[in-house]
């Protein structure tokens, strides 16, 4: 079996992710060959037009494969040749395979935030959820609380047209909970059991609360997917709320347990990245 491999990630503001950190640690541990670069749009001053080029490159530099973030996960998906079944239902890729001259995208963000939730929010409740954040990882976890068992999803996001378009598609694709987007936040906060928040406000480069800390109140629990920092300004709210919370570092490290394995063939040890990550963010 292949031991040596070169894979990227691709995406805005990535200078400080902990990637690259994770993925090669867990080579080291599985004995492999593996390097780990970043591809930074905002250092390369690029955007997602520059997409088609850059993959091209990464092919004729023997790249194994690419991780996709923010914003390119679904810009990417038109450049493809082929997609898992995950990947086309949720219209967004993270992880990019590169093989015998073919590109296949693969979503690892919807498995990776099902497994952290299970794993940090043990018995939480489901029936009625909110969701802040309606683009390529809103629709991962979007999917991953549906398929957890929400009944009641409302999504709200800066572009409404988006959040309609996803309510449409989850709807369409889970008949019997009920999807919907947009209308009084207010009321949606007050009535939900838990919130979700897949924005980039929060981000070490987007600082900030995504909604009134005032709408917080001690029945919810609140999951953020941002975990760069770990400690966001809406976790600290919601702790001092009285809220249960969820960091967004086990869904980065249980999805990058699943990319490395796509890209390697090889069995990564998810829990030991999960704890290496822990030890990356207390530093």
């Amino acid at each position: 079996m292949k031991s040596s491999f070169l894979v990227g990630l691709i995406g805005s503001g990535i200078s400080a992710s902990l990637s690259p950190a994770m993925h090669e640690e867990e080579g080291r541990q599985l004995g492999l060959q593996y390097v780990y670069r970043r591809i930074d749009l905002d250092v390369l001053r690029l955007d997602t037009a520059a997409l088609p080029a850059l993959l091209v490159a990464a092919e004729r530099m023997g790249f194994d494969g690419l991780n996709i973030t923010y914003p390119c996960k679904q810009q990417i998906v038109p450049l493809l040749d082929a997609l898992s079944d995950d990947a086309r239902a949720l219209g967004a890729v993270n992880t990019v395979l590169l093989k015998d001259g073919k590109r296949i995208g693969h979503n690892t963000d919807w498995s990776g935030f099902a497994r952290a939730f299970r794993r940090g929010l043990p018995g939480a409740q489901l029936e009625c959820v909110v969701q802040l954040g309606a683009g390529g990882a809103g629709a991962a976890v979007a999917h991953a609380a549906l398929m957890l068992g929400t009944r009641a999803l409302t999504l709200f996001d800066v572009d409404a047209a988006r959040a309609d378009a996803l309510a449409s598609e989850l709807q369409a694709r889970f008949p019997a909970a009920s999807v919907a987007a947009g209308g009084s936040l207010e009321h949606a906060m007050a009535q939900a059991q838990g919130l979700i928040h897949a924005t980039p406000t929060g981000m070490a480069k987007q600082p900030g609360l995504p909604l009134p800390a005032e709408l917080l109140h001690p029945a919810l629990w609140v999951a953020d997917i941002v975990y760069f920092p770990i400690r966001t300004a809406l976790l600290e709210a919601a702790e001092a709320a009285g809220c249960r919370t969820l960091a967004g570092g086990g869904m980065a490290a249980y999805q990058a347990a699943d990319a490395l394995r796509l890209f390697t063939g090889h069995e990564p040890d998810a829990e030991r990245m999960f704890a290496h990550l822990q030890t990356l963010l207390r530093r």
